[in-house]
């Protein structure tokens, strides 16, 4: 029988019931009111780790796991779990025994020698490095991690020759490239090989980067490179590296604060000065890519041996922050975003995120007081516009965001591709405050500025179909939306639901049949789809969506709706129910939702990085792909289909590995989508 989550928790919970109840009733007798945690079995300690675990309660499930182990001390599988969940709360000191004692175990040695390889770096002793880095058993992953810090190991012994000669010799799957040219330059940089070091930069900046690696990772090269140029005099080149990775990659939320810095005749700071700096980056670039595909479990491993070797590394601390956001533990990101320092160029987009855990925590007034002050510190960042406007919009207060805008509009000299985002929140404001005229415009300036972006063609298109105007050109921008984002459950909803609008009943079905099982955990899609079941004469399966959407957690208005439609049905056409712009509660953007009724599972990142739309896809089938070692989703992304933004769509397409905390495996079996090639 597989375990889920649901009945491990509950059998933790009866385990640790079963183990208490015995001292309980001796506590009662004798007056003692203290805890009886001494009583815990060995079952009921290691189950209750397992499901503070799956919580992600780390410190409870260590406090388990070590009673537990008191009782086996020779399990090797639950040293295992020790090892991996005192690294990944940060206690690689207490970790150190256990990867020790695990050392000569094949199953076990890539996490217990890394981090007795780690624990040696941290004490110059990079000879003893070398050697706990030669592993048994290697994917592809492992190979690449222990092969690019053996290259730093001989670095810190004086053999920089050496450490470039064993990157060279490291061979691996394509993927490899890029982590070894970027590792070669800085080498060479640390060396003090100026030409060779320029010579590797560029081709990683300009040939390999912007093909294969997350934004952060681009962003996260682009920075070294730009320190690198800057610690070197070399200010106009430093700043030419950082425009061209911006416009290659997007909203990288490090670069206006370098820009600024380098603008005003400062220097940036040197991030890679030494071989445990070295070794600690690639740990990090690993984490990072892994971490755009799921994972977090090893992503969150290989970020605490980062922050071992340097522990003021707030790059670091940022992903660490975001594994926290992908677990919507608000509080603990928050803790770690306020770890950052005030001079780090990672410190205002910490800011930001702070104010959106705490709106994602339903503290607004705290949100909003926050990001007031981050606005009024630099009224010219629009990424603080869009943040605050987002939480306005989620207490539905479109006043108040469309105002802002109207302020983030004015500190615009000349609008341009990158200030689409700003028009388009402007114009969901003022079409929820029921002022089309206002709202209109905005939304022909933000395609106007990103021609074709699916969002806003969705949202415009829409509306005027449920304005019964521009009929005809409304649904060929939803169509374009469709074709630009044929996994995007949302924008397929809204063709469905525009066909319905029509009482084009038949082709609604297909597609809100289709949006459903893109997005089957979203209320709103599947009372769409009940309501088309009904028109169209299928009044068993109508009740049968409607009744799902009881236990999916739907908005009290929803809700309501939902009770009467389950009691009488739909009243007659001419009585039928008018669907919101938007098609109901959905993310639009990347700094704000469009329905700010309901907030999106994800918290909100960057704000001010725009959504770029899949190029050229015009139709979607399925085809079936097995996982090699060491891959991640965005690197299958961009391996089978082009874009490593893509990875979304692999994983609508694949709903289980959402809620898998391990997520990717190698021999995983995934559909992937077959548009555009």
């Amino acid at each position: 029988m597989r375990l889920t989550r649901a009945t491990l928790k509950a059998t933790a919970a009866l385990a640790v019931f079963m183990a208490f109840s015995a001292q309980a009733g001796v506590a009662k007798e004798t007056g003692d009111t203290a805890g009886p945690v001494q009583t815990l079995t060995f079952s009921g300690a290691y189950l209750a780790g397992r499901a503070a675990e799956f919580d992600d309660d780390l410190k409870s499930a260590v406090t388990y796991y070590e009673r537990a182990l008191s009782l086996d001390p020779d399990n090797t599988d639950l040293q295992r779990t020790l090892l991996l969940a005192l690294v990944s709360q940060g206690e690689v000191d207490k970790a150190l025994p256990y990867a020790d004692k695990l050392k000569a175990v094949p199953e076990v040695e890539r996490f217990s020698r890394l981090t007795l390889a780690v624990d040696s770096f941290r004490k110059n002793d990079f000879a003893a490095a070398e050697r706990w880095l030669n592993l048994v058993l290697e994917s592809d992953l492992d190979r690449l991690i222990t092969g690019i810090m053996t290259s730093w190991a001989k670095v810190g012994q004086g053999d920089a020759d050496g450490g470039l000669t064993s990157l060279e010799n490291l061979s691996g799957p394509p993927w490899y490239e890029l982590f070894k040219a970027y590792h070669r330059a800085l080498i060479l940089a640390n060396e003090g090989r100026t030409e060779e070091a320029d010579a590797a930069f560029d081709q990683v900046i300009s040939e390999l980067a912007p093909r294969s690696v997350a934004p952060d990772t681009l962003g996260r090269l682009a920075e070294v490179y730009a320190s690198y140029l800057s610690s070197r005099g070399e200010k106009e080149r430093a700043l030419a590296v950082l425009q061209q990775a911006e416009e290659t990659g997007g909203g990288i939320a490090t670069i206006p604060e370098l820009r600024a810095k380098l603008e005003t005749g400062g220097k940036l700071d040197s991030v890679v000065a030494n071989a445990s700096d070295g070794a600690a980056e690639i740990l990090l670039n690993v984490a990072t890519e892994l971490a755009s595909g799921g994972g977090d479990s090893y992503v969150r491993v290989y970020l605490q041996l980062a922050r071992a070797l340097r522990p003021h590394g707030d790059a670091v601390l940022v992903q660490l922050a975001h594994v926290a956001e992908r677990q919507q533990d608000g509080e603990g990101a928050i803790a770690i975003y306020r770890m950052i320092e005030k001079d780090s160029p990672w410190t205002r987009f910490a800011e930001f995120q702070i104010g959106l855990n705490l709106a994602d925590l339903e503290r607004n007034d705290e949100a909003v007081a926050h990001l007031k002050k981050v606005l009024e510190a630099d009224p010219k960042d629009l990424r603080a516009y869009l943040a605050l406007g987002g939480v306005y919009s989620s207490q539905k207060n479109y006043k108040a965001a469309a105002e802002l805008y109207d302020d983030a509009v004015a500190e615009i000299p000349e609008p341009g591709r990158e200030h689409w985002n700003i028009f388009y929140q402007r114009g969901i404001a003022y079409e929820r405050l029921k002022e089309w005229p206002k709202a209109e415009p905005n939304f022909k300036k933000a395609l106007e500025l990103y021609p074709d972006h699916p969002q806003v063609l969705n949202y415009l298109g829409y509306s005027w179909i449920d304005m019964n105007m521009n009929l005809e050109e409304g649904m060929e921008l939803i169509k374009k939306a469709v074709e630009l984002r044929p996994s995007d459950g949302y924008i397929v909803d809204s063709l469905g639901w525009a066909y319905y609008k029509l009482g084009q009943y038949d082709e609604a079905v297909e597609h809100l049949e289709r949006a459903v099982s893109l997005r089957p955990e979203d209320a709103v899609l599947n009372d769409h789809l009940g309501d088309v079941y009904w028109r169209v004469g299928r009044h068993l399966e109508a009740r049968y969506q409607w009744s799902q959407v009881k236990t999916l957690e739907p908005e009290p208005d929803l809700l309501a709706q939902i009770e009467e439609k389950l009691k009488n049905g739909l009243p007659p056409v001419d009585g039928e129910k008018v669907a919101d712009a938007a098609g109901n509660a959905r993310t639009v953007s990347d700094g704000a939702p469009s329905e700010p009724a309901r907030q999106p599972e994800q918290p909100q990142a960057q704000p001010a990085a725009p959504a770029e739309p899949a190029q050229g896809a015009t139709a979607e089938t399925e085809a079936t792909y097995r996982v090699k070692p060491g891959q991640s989703l965005w690197s299958i992304a961009v391996e089978e289909l082009g874009n490593g933004e893509r990875f979304r769509e692999i994983l609508d397409l694949n709903p289980v590995l959402r809620g898998d905390p391990n997520r990717i495996r190698p021999g995983l079996e995934l559909k992937l989508p077959t548009a555009g090639q």
